[in-house]
């Protein structure tokens, strides 16, 4: 059987990105196992990878690696956050609106939409008004209250 085909990388399950970094993955349930700078970071990656699936060693990119724990030793740690990502978050925050935006989107929806602005400030002054009538009410049933105590007999079940 001849030997499979290996990636434009030169190495098993990594590929290049466009941005010139490379991709390692395992065809075992579809497991991304992250983006490197260097082919052979993450080709050690997929040869751990492939340990822990017990893949046979001419599936791995490294054969004179005896064992899992050397395979895990000598890959490198999953990069969670790294420079390109930095960089991508910068681009989409530059993109937000800022507090001049908003203001500028707010009058425009209240320009184009003044029936919705109308049924929010109605909405709000009816809530405040409810509000205000249960503060009202709790504080005339606490007067009345401590104006007219309960007496409590020796046989009433609230008496302990």
């Amino acid at each position: 059987m001849p030997p499979r085909r290996r990636g434009s990388s030169g190495f098993r399950g990594v590929r290049v990105r466009p941005s010139g970094r490379f991709y390692a993955e395992i065809r075992a349930g579809g497991f991304t196992l992250g983006t490197y700078n260097t082919p052979e970071l993450a080709a050690r990656a997929y040869d751990a990878a492939a340990w822990r699936f017990r893949r046979p060693r001419r599936d791995m990119n490294f054969p004179d690696v005896e064992s899992l724990e050397e395979a895990e030793f000598l890959a490198p740690p999953p990069c969670l956050v790294d420079d390109e990502d930095r960089r991508r978050h910068r681009q989409c925050s530059a993109g937000s609106p800022s507090p001049r935006n908003d203001e500028r989107l707010m009058r425009r929806w209240r320009a184009q939409f003044p029936n919705d602005v109308d049924n929010t400030d109605a909405f709000f002054a009816d809530l405040r008004a409810q509000r205000r009538s249960n503060r009202r009410h709790r504080r005339a049933i606490a007067e009345f209250e401590l104006e007219n105590p309960i007496q409590l007999g020796p046989n009433d079940p609230l008496v302990g």
